[in-house]
C-alpha cells in the first residue's frame, strides 16, 4: 500500500476509514452513501482499492482485494452536531487538511463529544419540537397545548432508555401508551377533537419516518440488505406504536370515532409557519446544532416546507405530490449548500427536513386504523404509502440533480486549470 503522510500502519488505516464508515452510518447516511465518501476519503490517503460493506449495524473493510478485513459495529445514532463533526473530518480527509492520525484521533473521541445543552436542551428542543409539529400537523390550540404538555413523557423514557433504566425494544410502546392514554383522556373529556393527529407530535421525534425514507432510497441505489433491513425495522417499530396505542384505547374504552384521520385546522395558515420556525428552534436545542450551520437548516427546512405547501394549495396536487416537490427542494438544496460551503455537512442540513414531510407519522395512523377498523385505515394506508414513496423519488432525483450540478461544475474547473497551465506553457 502507499504509506500515508503521518505513516499509519494497515491496522491503524483500517481502524480510521471503518470508524469513518460507522461514523456516516450512524449519522443518518445511507449505505451507498457512506460508501461513496469513505472510497473518497481511501482514495485521498493513496488507497484506491480499498472495500467497503456497509448495514445499519455494522461496516467491514479491506484495504484491497484479498487484503484482510476489520469490522466495527454501529452503536446508536449520532447527534447533529457530531454528525457535522464527521462531515469535517471527511472533508479534511479529502482535502489533505486533515492528517490520518489526527482523523483517527478525533473519531476515536467522537462519541465522548459533550451536548451543548445536554438536559435542558433535550426537555426544551422536545417541547418546541411538538409545538412545532402540532402547528404543521393538527393547527388547533387545543392540540398545540396537549403536545407541548406532553412532550416531557418522551423525552424522559428517552433519557431512561439512555441510562438503561427502560429496555430500548420497548420505548416505542411504552411512549405510543402513555401519549395515547393521555389523548384518549383528553379526548373523552372534550378538550380535544381527533386524538389520533394529537398524539402524534409528542412522539414524533421516535417516529422512524427517516429511516423508512432512508431505506427506500438504499433499495433504489441497489443497498439491498441495508434498504430491506431499515425497511424491516422501521415497520416494527411502528407496529410497536400502534400496539401501545391500541393498550390505551383498549384500558379506556375509546370509541371507534376517536380513530378519524382528519385535519383540523382553526389557526390559519400561519401556523404552519411558525410551526416551522418552532420546530428548526427544536431541533437546534436537541441536537445541538452548530451556531453556524443553524441557518442553513432553517433555509432548508423553510424551503422544504414552502414547495410542499405551495404545491398542495396552489397546484392543488395530492399529497404524494407535495412530498416528492419537498423532498426534492430538501436534498437537492442541502448539496447545493454543501458543495458551495465544503465544510457544511449535507445530512445536518437535509435530516430535519424528515420531521416536517412526517411519513412516520402517517404510516402510525395507518397501522394504528388498521388493527381497529381495517376498512377505514385502507385510505390512510394508500395515502401514507403514495407520500413515503414519493420522498424516496424526490430524495433520488434531488440527489441525482445536484451530483450531476456537481460534476459539471468540477469538469469546468478542470478544463479552466487545463488551459491555463496549457496557456502557461506557450508562453
Amino acid at each position: 500500500m502507499t504509506a500515508s503522510p503521518d505513516a499509519l500502519t494497515d491496522a491503524q488505516t483500517r481502524q480510521l476509514l471503518v470508524y469513518l464508515a460507522a461514523a456516516h452510518m450512524a449519522g443518518g447516511a445511507g449505505a451507498h452513501e457512506a460508501t461513496e465518501d469513505v472510497v473518497r476519503a481511501a482514495r485521498a490517503i493513496g488507497l484506491p482499492g480499498a472495500q467497503i460493506n456497509a448495514t445499519p449495524d455494522g461496516v467491514t473493510l479491506s484495504l484491497g482485494h484479498g487484503a484482510a478485513a476489520t469490522f466495527e459495529s454501529v452503536e446508536g445514532s449520532l447527534r447533529l452536531d457530531q454528525t457535522a463533526r464527521v462531515a469535517a473530518i471527511q472533508h479534511g480527509l479529502e482535502t489533505g487538511a486533515l492528517t490520518p492520525t489526527a482523523a483517527l484521533d478525533a473519531l476515536k473521541g467522537l462519541r465522548a463529544q459533550r451536548a451543548r445543552f445536554p438536559v435542558t436542551g433535550m426537555y426544551l428542543g422536545g417541547f418546541t419540537v411538538a409545538a412545532g409539529i402540532a402547528g404543521i400537523l393538527q393547527p388547533t390550540w387545543p392540540s398545540v397545548l396537549f403536545a407541548a404538555v406532553a412532550s416531557p413523557i418522551t423525552i424522559a423514557l428517552i433519557r431512561l432508555t439512555g441510562r438503561r433504566l427502560v429496555p430500548s425494544a420497548l420505548l416505542p410502546l411504552f411512549a405510543g401508551f402513555l401519549v395515547a392514554a393521555a389523548a384518549f383522556a383528553a379526548f373523552q373529556a372534550g378538550f380535544i377533537t381527533s386524538p389520533l393527529r394529537t398524539m402524534l407530535p409528542p412522539v414524533a421525534v421516535l417516529l422512524p419516518g427517516a429511516l423508512l425514507v432512508t431505506g427506500l432510497s438504499e433499495l433504489v441505489a441497489g443497498a439491498m440488505v441495508s434498504g430491506a433491513s431499515r425497511l424491516a425495522y422501521g415497520t416494527t417499530q411502528l407496529v410497536m406504536f400502534a400496539a401501545g396505542v391500541a393498550g390505551a384505547s383498549i384500558l379506556l374504552d375509546v370509541p371507534p370515532e376517536a380513530f378519524a384521520n382528519g385535519r383540523v385546522d382553526e389557526i390559519g395558515p400561519l401556523a404552519g409557519f411558525v410551526g416551522l420556525f418552532l420546530l428548526t428552534l427544536g431541533i437546534c436545542f436537541m441536537e445541538s446544532v452548530p451556531r453556524r450551520l443553524a441557518p442553513g437548516v432553517l433555509f432548508v427546512t423553510a424551503s422544504t416546507y414552502v414547495t410542499q405547501w405551495s404545491v398542495q394549495n396552489w397546484v392543488d396536487a395530492p399529497a404524494w405530490g407535495g412530498a416528492l416537490a419537498g423532498a426534492f427542494v430538501a436534498s437537492f438544496s442541502a448539496w447545493v449548500i454543501a458543495l458551495a460551503r465544503p465544510t457544511m455537512s449535507r445530512m445536518v442540513l437535509f435530516l430535519p427536513s424528515f420531521w416536517l414531510l412526517v411519513p412516520g407519522s402517517l404510516g402510525l395512523v395507518t397501522v394504528t386504523q388498521l388493527g381497529i377498523d381495517p376498512r377505514e385505515s385502507w385510505p390512510t394506508a394508500m395515502n401514507a404509502t403514495s407520500v413515503v414513496l414519493a420522498i424516496a423519488l424526490g430524495l433520488v432525483f434531488g440527489t441525482s440533480a445536484a451530483r450531476a450540478l456537481r460534476f459539471t461544475i468540477r469538469r469546468g474547473l478542470r478544463r479552466r486549470a487545463d488551459a491555463r497551465a496549457a496557456s502557461t506553457l506557450v508562453e
